[in-house]
């Protein structure tokens, strides 16, 4: 391609008006920055604009011919809705270029309203297939930031296959988790990470164990800080970044003071600039380079960008971290005052109220089915030293649970394009076994059932529903039921559930992950860990414990990635009165063996018997048993907070 002065946009972030004039003095193409309501960026109150500096804003950039796009990229609760009714308005009128989004809500309510604003996805959607992108244009997407865990190598096919405009971040802070699928810190402390207010437990120092003995690891390692993920610096791979498609170059940091932006723009500008004048004949400025090293925050990585990151990539010393916006503490247990106190779910139950149990093996799936569940959720991701089920298995349930259980294939929640292809061949064979339905965990994984398949398909926790006009979406995209937010309060549930269009599952027990991160975290701590010389390895149980003695199993699946657990299993078994009216009650099995998956399952299902009768569903016996029985202490998550931190 023969590049030009237009064929990259420099994308500066602003916090602050100084910031923002910084940055498009230094050089930058274009802006981002957020309102003070509805965007990632929440903790500082000082930061962020109020409407009338926004509509400023706007008016500043367009005068210096750069473009302002605002972040409206967090999750949105029911009761905020209404302020972003008005918001959406406010957007539509001053006219930024574009408006960044995550939660589905914002899409009904552009088409509802007549939003004429171009849209880009935000990174929380984790838009990171060529399926998703297909639906996302009919919403009428114009660009997306890709999902931070994306190579370049795939990045170029991606962008060649969808012809898409694509964002990528190329320096600052990154995600260790995959973005917007990290619930710990909105469920540990109520402030969501989904939401603007992530209080950063990646930052935290842990101990890495073998889960079973309890023997720890990594004693000689180089430091604690195990999830600690350097700053991102791409200024040393500015021709891969330009060749590979990316056409905005995407600076992270909204809370970085004026000087910190205008050196890094001003730096990044005299590195495009001299690439595009000349490419064959560039190389790395390395005055520029010691500018950016000698004023970084913390060290640098390339994550992603050119394979996936080993241990140099953490900065597990932790002397370079800049904050730390919490520390660890011990999970909720059953400090339930603010549940106990809240009114039931005014929706109608019926007649027998359903019960769906997500199991991880052939044995745990037929023993909930002999124990009363009436839906099983089979597939999707292994965990080691499981493995994943073959179609026989599928076929030989289906015949098991005939007449007594539903068969509901699960999927992965991340499905890069390995996962897209083994996908389009597993549905084709779907169609012939005889499954009840689909549970899909993204868009692209979505339109991939729609298409090869005539099931019913339902959507995961990993849609990350916030709001009841986040059901409609899903529900005028062909599906059948969504699964509530970890991270809802009960009220915020409750205000889904008696609003929502489609049916509503709620996790009720289980185990549940905190983060889904593609990185190999033993591989990183252990020098002898390796799937050639050592394969034992790979079964091995390994967990997180951190400094409040919490201890955070980590599963692998069969593509690599790690699955970060809370410390505590989630527990409803008191509260299942206050439930009503959900399409289905689930319990998450997939960590636990057959026998307790019978045990757990036998106990839930005559509990809402006897609610659906009418009775008292709890029996104290059967609460202790739960106790005994749970491979980790159990909290009820949270559900101890009156709502999710909210943004207006």
């Amino acid at each position: 391609m023969l590049l030009h002065r237009k064929s990259v946009e420099l994308l500066a972030p602003a916090g602050t008006w100084d910031a923002m004039t910084a940055g498009i003095a230094a050089g930058a193409d274009a802006v981002y920055l957020g309102g003070k309501h509805f965007n990632m960026r929440l903790h500082e109150g000082n930061f962020n604009f109020d409407d009338a500096r926004l509509k400023a804003a706007v008016d500043y950039a367009h005068t210096h011919n750069v473009e302002l796009y605002v972040t409206l990229n967090n999750l949105i609760s029911n009761e905020e809705l209404p302020a972003l009714r008005e918001y959406l308005a406010y957007l539509n009128e001053i006219r930024p270029d574009a408006i960044l989004v995550q939660d589905f809500a914002v899409l009904e309510l552009v088409h509802e309203m007549g939003i004429t604003v171009p849209l880009h996805t935000s990174v929380m959607m984790n838009t990171h297939n060529e399926h998703a992108i297909e639906k996302l244009k009919e919403y009428g997407i114009t660009r997306i930031v890709v999902g931070r865990e994306m190579t370049l190598s795939e990045l170029a096919l991606f962008r060649a296959r969808t012809g898409i405009e694509v964002e990528y971040f190329m320096h600052g802070d990154m995600c260790i988790s995959e973005s917007g699928q990290c619930i710990h810190s909105g469920v540990l402390f109520g402030q969501s990470g989904n939401r603007g207010r992530c209080m950063k437990i990646c930052r935290w120092p842990f101990a890495l164990l073998d889960e079973t003995t309890g023997e720890v690891l990594d004693a000689n390692s180089p430091g604690p800080y195990k999830l600690a993920l350097k700053d991102m610096c791409m200024y040393r791979s500015i021709p891969a970044l330009i060749q590979a498609g990316v056409y905005s170059f995407k600076i992270e940091g909204r809370m970085r003071s004026p000087e910190f932006i205008a050196r890094l723009v001003s730096t990044y500008r005299k590195a495009i600039d001299a690439y595009i004048a000349d490419p064959n004949g560039y190389t790395t400025d390395e005055e520029g380079w010691r500018t950016l090293y000698d004023n970084r925050v913390r060290d640098y990585t390339t994550t992603f960008a050119f394979g996936q990151p080993t241990a140099v990539d953490i900065g597990m010393t932790g002397e370079r971290e800049p904050r730390f916006f919490s520390q660890a503490v011990e999970e909720a247990g059953f400090a339930d005052e603010v549940l106990r106190a809240e009114r039931p779910i005014e929706k109608e139950n019926a007649p027998s109220r359903h019960l769906s149990v997500r199991v991880g093996t052939v044995d745990a799936a037929r023993a909930a089915v002999d124990a009363g569940a009436d839906t099983v959720y089979v597939g999707g991701e292994a965990f080691r030293p499981n493995r994943p089920w073959k179609l026989t298995d599928y076929e030989d349930l289906v015949r098991y649970a005939a007449g007594r259980a539903r068969v509901v294939v699960n999927t992965p929640r991340t499905t890069m394009r390995r996962e897209c292809g083994e996908l389009e061949q597993f549905f084709a064979a779907l169609n012939d076994i005889g499954v009840d339905g689909i549970m899909v965990g993204n868009l692209g994984t979505l339109k991939l059932a729609r298409t090869l398949t005539n099931l019913p398909v339902q959507a995961d926790h990993s849609f990350n529903i916030f709001n009841h006009l986040a059901i409609t979406f899903l529900k005028e995209n062909g599906l059948t039921m969504a699964t509530a937010s970890y991270e809802l309060s009960f009220q915020q549930l409750r205000q889904i559930v008696e609003n929502a269009v489609l049916p509503v599952e709620a996790v009720i027990h289980g185990a549940y992950e905190s983060m889904i991160c593609d990185y190999n975290f033993p591989a990183m701590s252990l020098p002898n860990y390796s799937d050639l010389a050592a394969p034992e390895l790979l079964d091995r149980l390994y967990a997180f414990r951190d400094e409040a003695g919490g201890v955070h199993s980590i599963r692998v699946d069969q593509y690599g990635r790690n699955h970060i657990y809370f410390a505590k299993d989630l527990c409803l078994y008191p509260y299942l009165e206050k439930f009503n009216g959900l399409g289905s009650y689930r319990i998450e099995a997939q960590d636990y063996t057959a026998d307790v998956t019978a045990e757990i399952v036998r106990i839930y299902r005559a509990a809402l018997d006897r609610l659906a009768a009418g009775s008292d569903g709890f029996r104290t016996a059967d609460f202790d048993r739960l106790t005994d029985i749970a491979p980790r202490p159990l909290g009820i998550g949270t559900y101890r907070f009156r709502q999710s931190r909210n943004s207006i």
